[in-house]
């Protein structure tokens, strides 16, 4: 699982256990978009404690860019009447760090990118620190909204053996792109490619190494059903 995304899980675990938004959370429900394995990423994800899953299945050699990334979470947030989602910041396989801000584009929400820290305050108030240059930035803002996720945000759990057998009987609902409208079209060309390399200092002599990152592209929605003015019961989705 792409580790800003699973820091994105676990928040949404602890946002149910610490009661700490408004109502309490309803459910946590994990989405993604890719090839048969993309499954045991969601049973993974089920077994740290979401509680249901969407698998959108893909060819193995499909490469979803962001802005079809962003518009199927889209699709996804307004059937499930999400009103806060939550995403690792970045893929790591291209680094792109560009689904959460598209998606905010893309549903005219506010959005905190790199949170650091989220807390809930009155109402539908959502505090988030987030890491800037030079130091970290508040950033205050309504329900519905986006949130991306940084390193320091938490410490994700590792899942239990009795979790992973729970996972298994966890729901999972398969579905396509074209479930959601959605065409997968290219519209980025990759012309040239450059390799990356990390420098590694070993007792005098330079040792290097090919940075070269593999991942699925999973992001998470948090979703709240209003009670009253103030309370709200949030159900969390994963994708």
């Amino acid at each position: 699982m792409n580790p800003f995304d699973e820091l994105s899980v676990e928040e949404s675990v602890r946002i149910r256990e610490k009661k700490s938004a408004p109502g309490g959370v309803e459910d946590i429900c994990v989405i993604s978009a890719g090839p048969a394995k993309a499954q045991d990423i969601l049973r993974t994800a089920m077994a740290m404690g979401a509680d249901r899953a969407i698998h959108v299945e893909t060819k193995p050699d499909d490469d979803l860019e962001p802005l079809t990334v962003a518009k199927l979470l889209k699709a996804t947030a307004e059937q499930q009447k999400s009103n806060l989602v939550i995403l690792g910041k970045q893929s790591i396989d291209d680094d792109a760090n560009q689904t959460g801000q598209m998606l905010a584009g893309l549903l005219g929400w506010p959005q905190a990118t790199q949170a650091s820290k989220v807390e809930f305050g009155e109402g539908d108030l959502v505090c988030v620190t987030r890491e800037v240059d030079g130091g970290v930035e508040t950033v205050r803002a309504k329900l519905p909204m986006i949130i991306t996720t940084d390193l320091r945000l938490n410490e994700p759990r590792y899942a239990s053996l009795p979790n992973i057998m729970k996972a298994k009987k966890k729901p999972l609902e398969k579905k396509t792109l074209a479930d959601f409208g959605i065409t997968g079209e290219k519209r980025l060309k990759v012309l040239k490619v450059t390799g990356t390399f990390l420098i590694c200092l070993r007792r005098g002599t330079v040792s290097w190494f090919a940075a070269l990152c593999t991942g699925l592209t999973t992001n998470f929605l948090s979703q709240s059903h209003h009670r009253g003015r103030a309370e709200a019961r949030s159900r969390m989705l994963t994708a």
